[in-house]
């Protein structure tokens, strides 16, 4: 069961709503000798995508899910979209509202955006990133990958690296691995830090030797200098040398800990070129296709009964 009419962030789903997520995921995961699972259990069905940040993954994986199980899926080019002419959110909303969607799949720079447009829309609203808020569909396509590489999604201890401060990704994480009662690890430097993030229950600190060992899981994170207003880091050199994920440091982890990362990458900043390419450590291609697989799901579920 998922009793949910929207995905607006991991904060309100219950474990057994995470575990419903994957589940069905997982039933349309490929493996490397498998075709891509396509089902119309969504056809009838008009998704729209609308996102007013620039996206390669989220986006495509969004539109790749929604055809497979057979939904009309429009993209809204929000570049060229009314809003650069004036037009509200509100305004947006009800003019998609008019239009009878049953699906509407947000991105949007400002945090409680996506909630806001929840509120003024009939169909089902999932966010696909607002603001530093949340990410929830990026928390569980990683919840996704670590279950299907480790065996299960509980009793891990998971180290999150680098900017925690402007990052939805770590906030989605640090919410989805608490509720599965991970022990979860903050690293990076105290300027990109948020104030308070103790409170989380989680643990932090600035050396990455102490944060890494004996990590089950290592989960960098990009450099999001689009949303520093100042100098967080001294340099990019600095910060590799410091807080970038390479061989030395990896070594403190456990011997099969794995590698992850959301993307788009800086290699040479946030992690070596060859840890991010080492098939037997790193899942970032694997975070990739269970992206789609979980889109899928949310989808499906938040679907089910709109036709």
């Amino acid at each position: 069961m998922f009793d949910h009419r929207h995905l607006l962030g991991i904060e309100h789903l219950s474990p057994m709503d995470i575990a419903a997520v994957l589940d069905r995921a997982d039933t349309f995961a490929t493996t490397p000798d498998s075709r891509a699972v396509r089902r119309d259990s969504l056809s009838g069905l008009t998704q729209i995508n609308m996102f007013f940040e620039n996206s390669t993954r989220t986006q495509a994986s969004f539109e790749i899910a929604g055809k497979r199980l057979g939904a009309d899926v429009m993209n809204m080019a929000m570049q060229a979209s009314s809003i650069k002419k004036g037009e509200t959110l509100i305004d947006t909303a009800l003019t998609l509202n008019a239009m009878h969607p049953d699906l509407l799949v947000v991105r949007h720079p400002n945090s409680g955006a996506v909630a806001l447009l929840a509120q003024k829309v009939n169909c089902a609203v999932i966010n696909a990133g607002d603001g530093r808020h949340e990410h929830p569909t990026q928390a569980l396509l990683d919840a996704l990958t670590i279950r299907r590489r480790k065996g299960r999604l509980q009793r891990l201890t998971v180290a999150i690296c680098g900017d925690i401060a402007h990052s939805r990704v770590a906030r989605s994480n640090i919410m989805l691995l608490g509720k599965m009662e991970n022990r979860v690890r903050l690293v990076g430097p105290k300027t990109l830090m948020p104030p308070g993030i103790e409170k989380f229950g989680v643990e932090v600190t600035d050396d990455m030797a102490a944060g890494l060992k004996d990590a089950d899981v290592v989960m960098m994170l990009r450099l999001q200098r689009e949303r520093m207003d100042g100098g967080f880091i001294p340099s990019e050199r600095e910060y590799y040398h410091r807080f970038g994920l390479d061989a030395a440091k990896l070594a403190h982890a456990k011997p099969d800990a794995i590698v992850m990362h959301p993307g788009p990458m800086n290699r040479g900043v946030e992690i070596d070129g060859e840890i991010a390419d080492d098939i037997n450590r790193s899942v970032i291609q694997e975070q990739v296709e269970m992206g789609v697989a979980v889109r899928m799901a949310v989808l499906e579920l938040l679907g089910e009964g709109r036709g």
